[in-house]
């Protein structure tokens, strides 16, 4: 899946907000619970919504998604 600005809708989740632990698609570690990061929720496909760390999704053209 190429997520493009056009593709997805992308959300930030405030530390407060973030209870779960989540992998990062675009390098492969965790998010930890607390820790502030975005969502990425595909138009056409919302339940293909992945969490990634902000670095990793602002650098996702140089290194696309793991999975």
């Amino acid at each position: 899946m190429f997520w493009s600005d056009e593709d997805v809708d992308v959300r930030l989740v405030q530390p407060y907000q973030a209870n779960k632990i989540y992998i990062c698609p675009g390098c492969g570690r965790e998010i930890p619970a607390g820790l502030g990061h975005l969502v990425a929720v595909p138009k056409e496909e919302p339940a293909l919504r992945r969490h990634w760390h902000k670095s990793c999704w602002k650098n996702r053209e140089n290194r696309p998604p793991l999975s």
